[in-house]
């Protein structure tokens, strides 16, 4: 199951990990399936998402590059106190907007961001459009 990490050991990054892939939306399109099973060199997901969009092009989709790209205009003013726990992966490693990634139905920013340790086994899900109403 996936776990918190810091960092990333050298017989870590030589380890081979096999996770099942679900994709939805314009990342099922792309890839041609909804599900597959996918092997790549290392144990988080940083390393998954380099070699899944090594393999597939999807990264434009999925990754934010800007503010921009990883805010969508709501029609809601935002409260001041939100209920529950947010967080933010850092600058750099966050979804654009309408898309999410997902290790075993939860979201990436509720474990360690692209740090997360992946086992064999693991579900990483590529969401997009992921659509959150309050």
């Amino acid at each position: 199951m996936a776990t918190e990490s810091t960092a990333e050991s050298g017989s870590e990054r030589d380890a081979r990990t096999t996770v099942t892939v679900r994709c939805t939306g314009h990342v099922r399109e792309a890839v041609g399936t909804h599900e597959l099973e996918f092997t790549f060199e290392g144990t988080t997901l940083r390393a998954f998402l380099e070699a899944f969009f090594d393999e597939y092009d999807v990264e434009e989709m999925l990754i934010a590059e800007t503010a921009a790209e990883e805010t969508a205009r709501g029609w809601v003013p935002v409260p001041d106190d939100l209920p529950g726990v947010w967080r933010k992966n850092p600058a750099g490693e966050r979804t654009r907007a309408y898309a999410r990634v997902c290790i075993n139905g939860r979201f990436n920013e509720h474990y360690d961001g692209f740090e997360t340790r992946l086992e064999d086994g693991d579900r990483v899900a590529l969401l997009y459009p992921f659509l959150f109403c309050c």
